[in-house]
């Protein structure tokens, strides 16, 4: 498989979570979900394919935080054909599983390792577009006040008063006990010195400039379990640090798929949880079971 060539990753991943992951998939010999791939389509074969499957009965359905997940099983070698016979031709950016994918390159490094593939679901986003939002972070134990005065002396900084709201595509906000602030220029100096070894596209990406100037730089987070909490809901971060004395949320704006595939491409990978895709696979639902060793 030319994995380089066709599967297109575009978030770093931890060496830490690699291992993890690593160590959980070989201990269970399984996958307990698929990676999130996305790709786009020139041809409707697949999806003239897919039509006709799926008005078979349902192999399984699951509905999960409001999300129905049905599955379909295609065990026709003419119709598998008909579905894969394009794939080769198409790169599929990796929306998520970053780190179970690199887990799965780690393993399959061994001579005839089954993790040389891995369980994946494709997506057409031509004709079915991802959504795609920013992941947004809360800092349980620091005071916003303090954090909109640290991060002055790296960012403009100006208060909104009428609360927490979007960010902007070049801002962030920054949340706390009522209070909310906009972030914005970051000061270049204190910018490229706090990226000083990371590709010079970071500094135009929220996620880079969150974690990097703010947290790193500016506010000194430590890199301790708990001291950053990573949000998928924009109003649940704003309700974690609601109550004073709950610490600080950071909200960060979307990009957009364009964009990352353009970096993707480029070979610039994003700072992690720079994204999130889904709708995601439901866990459990399609499960590659490998068996005893």
């Amino acid at each position: 498989m030319r994995e380089e060539r066709l599967l297109l990753p575009h978030e770093d991943v931890s060496p830490q979570v690699v291992q993890q992951r690593a160590a959980h998939m070989s201990g269970l010999r399984a996958q307990l979900e698929p990676l999130l791939l996305a790709y786009s389509a020139a041809e409707s074969t697949a999806g003239q394919v897919m039509n006709h499957v799926i008005r078979r009965p349902p192999a399984a359905v699951a509905r999960v935080a409001g999300i129905t997940h049905t599955l379909w099983a295609c065990d026709d070698d003419q119709e598998i054909d008909l579905l894969t016979s394009g794939l080769s031709r198409n790169q599929a950016l990796i929306a998520d599983g970053h780190h179970r994918h690199a887990a799965c390159l780690h393993l399959g490094r061994q001579p005839g390792s089954p993790w040389k593939n891995s369980l994946a679901l494709l997506v057409d986003t031509n004709a079915y577009p991802l959504r795609l939002s920013a992941i947004h972070r809360v800092l349980p134990g620091l005071d916003p006040e303090k954090a909109a005065s640290l991060a002055a002396d790296v960012a403009r900084v100006l208060s909104l008063p009428d609360g927490p709201r979007k960010p902007g595509p070049n801002e962030l906000v920054l949340v706390g006990a009522g209070h909310a602030w906009s972030v914005t220029d970051p000061e270049p100096r204190a910018l490229r010195e706090a990226l000083a070894s990371r590709p010079r596209e970071w500094g135009a990406l929220p996620a880079a400039v969150s974690d990097h100037l703010l947290l790193d730089t500016a506010w000194a987070v430590p890199d301790l379990p708990g001291a950053v909490r990573y949000s998928h809901d924009a109003q649940q971060a704003v309700a974690d640090v609601a109550a004073p004395g709950s610490g600080t949320a950071l909200l960060l704006p979307a990009t957009t798929e364009v964009r990352v595939r353009e970096l993707a491409r480029a070979g610039v990978l994003m700072p992690p949880k720079s994204t999130s895709f889904g709708p995601k696979p439901a866990v459990g639902l399609a499960l590659r079971v490998l068996g005893p060793p």
